[in-house]
């Protein structure tokens, strides 16, 4: 049975990966700072650039509306209602407000369809002018803050709305305008300026000030994109759930402006709110104006013809009982009119199947059935007391009916000039002045964390995508043996990348543990070349910056220590460098001297910074190194120093760039490819391993160098692709 591993086990597991995620991230965190700076910096320059938006708040009660009511009788205007309240009159109110009726009127009131700005800076728009920056008068048409212009009126033809047009300031207080149709015309502030042939353009400038050059941009847009703008700007909303208040903002980059334009959204609220408080009683009144004159003709008639029949007849007087009868119709004949009044009121308002006009026809059917009966009564009476009720009974009705409409006149008059509506501005509108966007602070930190998300997936996308070797065992995989492995060396890095002379790290750091791994990898060769037909190293790479040069002076250096007779030989007829090490010029004569026969061995041969340590540098760059390189003086060379010495070094240059190393790997005992950790793709010293085998040769090992502990993470898979990136080209003398 396979045993379980413990909970204890998984834990530290899960730890390793932490651990190496945070090793990966820490190695990598030149860039996410990098990042993480770049994307402040970005921040930073969307809040200056950004144009600041302020705002302004306002106050407005919603109180019940009495207006109609008082056009009903008082038993009806319980019934008839204030015309909806809570949720539904808050929102009906906010529908009111937002709507084009009220915002167009504060449009037109501002005349908030004509803009006027500087022209503002390609990228960095008005940047300068926020920040206060002095006016260089390099560039005169840009906005530096040092101008202002305030437009009285600007209507344009139709055809030009929405177009810009470019002002231009002149001297003397002129200025030209770039028209939409090309023309440019002159004008002077405070002075209206027309054209010729445009009656419906107009431009007059109340104030311009700026140095000669300054330009503006002008431009009238439709009503309709003006309203549409406000609207985008204008924020109402509900104090509370329970109180029939309405908060109302407004957003623009002019704290004033927004101040301008949420007053004039509340007058022009209120106004039709009174305005339209103030219909409904002159509706009611215009009905019954027009009424009055067929209501007084009715009483003049009836009255007439009362008396008439009464002169005809004698004095008829009326029983009691037919006093009360008449009394009784003539009631409610009145009632009936007033209904009939009131009915032609609440059509307006109403459908026939709303409860208010259900109720009044209800009434009206019960008066109608009582007045029925009452003439039902009437009808035993003699014919001349008959005819007295009926006379008696109309000119009551028609002077009752007289009466009231002249009262309802009056009350419909006094509701007419009383109208104040039904709503209340309790704040006008302020602004504090605080910018409300862009919100500096927060947008900075978004930016500083969207830096480091980004500096971060760079790191680990850089770390996906690097295929390079992360272990030892990665080589040994694929059939070449390691031969030992260098840590790391920091300086080692700064000073190949400096100018000048470069230290040797064997001699200033000898207890260094990249010293140690030098002195390791001097034992692994010398059980390693047993069967060499020559003691001779052929020190190659991948591509440049694996390191080669550096092994090569520092194993040279340790293997001289340990007693033994060493040659260093910089076989780098193209870029080496083993120079800067032994602090010798460019051109000391070397190899290239003597493999071209102009100088012996004796006088190439140098001796180096320790005993038992010979060293032959490049010399003059030639034009042919491969060329040399093939010549039998190199074979004879190898031999020479064959006899004489323990250990030759040649340090070659890399495989994958030229064929050098190919040609040197011919007379070497031993060819050995140095890899970089974290950086030589495995693919690449196959790529080595096979182009020695294709010239007949054989790669003897490896070594891996700049070893990094904290970048050695577990990774699983294997590396099937690489690229090549060389550029190795011989330096200039």
């Amino acid at each position: 049975m396979s045993a379980v591993p413990s909970t204890d086990q998984n834990k530290a597991g899960d730890e390793i990966d932490l651990l190496a995620l945070a090793a990966n991230l820490w190695a990598g965190k030149h860039w996410i700072l990098l990042s993480a700076a770049l994307a402040v910096a970005i921040g930073v320059f969307i809040v200056l650039r950004a144009t600041p938006i302020y705002q302004a708040n306002a106050l407005i009660q919603l109180e019940t509306r009495m207006g109609g009511a008082m056009a009903l009788p008082e038993g009806m205007q319980a019934l008839l209602g204030d015309g909806g309240s809570g949720a539904a009159a808050v929102d009906t109110e906010t529908e009111i407000l937002r709507s084009r009726m009220v915002v167009s009127e504060a449009v037109l009131e501002l005349d908030l369809q004509t803009t006027a700005r500087p022209r503002p800076f390609l990228l960095l728009g008005q940047l300068p002018a926020r920040l206060g920056l002095p006016d260089p008068g390099l560039i005169p048409s840009r906005a530096w803050g040092n101008e202002a212009i305030e437009v009285n009126t600007l209507r344009v033809p139709d055809a030009w709305i929405g177009a810009e047009m470019e002002l231009q300031i002149l001297a003397g207080g002129r200025y030209s305008l770039a028209l939409p149709d090309g023309r440019m015309v002159e004008g002077e502030a405070d002075k209206p300026l027309r054209l010729a042939g445009e009656e419906a353009f107009l431009l007059d400038i109340a104030r311009l000030e700026g140095p000669a050059g300054r330009q503006f941009l002008l431009s009238r847009i439709s009503t309709a994109e003006a309203v549409e703008e406000v609207q985008q700007n204008l924020a109402i909303a509900s104090v509370s759930r329970n109180a029939s208040m309405l908060r109302l903002t407004y957003k623009d980059p002019s704290p004033q402006r927004a101040e301008r334009v949420l007053n004039a959204i509340a007058r022009a609220y209120v106004a039709q709110n009174i305005s339209r408080s103030a219909a409904e009683a002159e509706n009611s009144l215009r009905f019954i104006e027009e009424q009055l004159p067929a209501a007084r003709e009715a009483l003049d008639h009836a009255q007439q013809v009362l008396n008439a029949f009464r002169q005809k007849q004698g004095s008829v007087d009326v029983e009691y009982e037919t006093r009360s009868l008449l009394e009784r119709a003539t009631w409610l004949e009145a009632q009936l009119s007033e209904l009939a009044l009131r009915e032609e009121d609440l059509r307006k308002r109403y459908t026939t199947s709303h409860p208010t006009y259900q109720l009044l026809l209800e009434n009206r059917a019960s008066l109608e059935k009582e007045l029925e009966l009452i003439r039902k009564d009437t009808a035993s009476l003699p014919d001349t007391q008959k005819e007295i009720f009926n006379l008696s009974r109309d000119l009551a009705v028609a002077e009752q009916v007289y009466t009231q409409m002249l009262n309802r006149s009056q009350e419909l008059q006094v509701l007419r000039a009383s109208t104040v509506g039904s709503v209340r501005v309790i704040d006008s509108a302020y602004s504090d002045g605080k910018k409300i966007a862009p919100k500096s602070a927060q947008t900075v930190a978004i930016f500083l964390v969207l830096g480091l998300m980004t500096g971060t997936g760079i790191v680990m996308i850089r770390r996906l995508m690097r295929r390079g070797i992360r272990g030892a065992e990665e080589i040994e995989q694929i059939g070449i043996p390691v031969f030992g492995t260098l840590s790391f060396a920091p300086a080692a890095v700064s000073n190949r990348k400096s100018k000048g002379f470069i230290p040797i790290h064997a001699l200033q750091h000898p207890d260094d543990p990249v010293t140690e791994g030098l002195r390791s990898l001097r034992t692994s060769l010398h059980f390693g070349m047993l069967d060499a037909t020559t003691n001779s190293i052929n020190l190659t790479s991948a591509a440049p910056g694996a390191g080669k040069s550096f092994t090569a002076i520092n194993l040279a250096v340790v293997a001289a220590q340990a007693g033994q007779k060493v040659a260093l030989i910089d076989a780098d007829l193209r870029r080496g460098y083993l120079r800067r090490y032994l602090r010798k010029e460019k051109n000391t004569p070397g190899l290239a001297e003597y493999l071209a026969r102009s100088k012996s061995l004796e006088e190439v041969l140098i001796p180096g910074p320790v005993d038992g340590l010979s060293v032959i540098l490049t010399g003059r760059f030639p034009p042919n190194p491969s060329e040399l390189l093939m010549r039998q003086e190199f074979s004879a060379l190898i031999s020479r120093l064959n006899e004489t010495h323990d250990l030759i070094i040649i340090d070659s240059p890399p495989t994958l760039a030229v064929t050098d190393p190919v040609i040197v790997s011919r007379y070497a005992g031993a060819s050995i490819v140095v890899a970089r950790h974290m950086e030589t793709e495995l693919g690449e010293v196959e790529a080595v391993r096979h182009a020695f085998e294709r010239a007949g040769s054989k790669l003897s090992g490896a070594v891996l160098n700049g070893y990094r502990q904290e970048e050695a993470a577990r990774y699983g898979g294997r590396y099937q692709y690489y690229n090549y990136r060389y550029s190795y080209q011989s330096e200039k003398e």
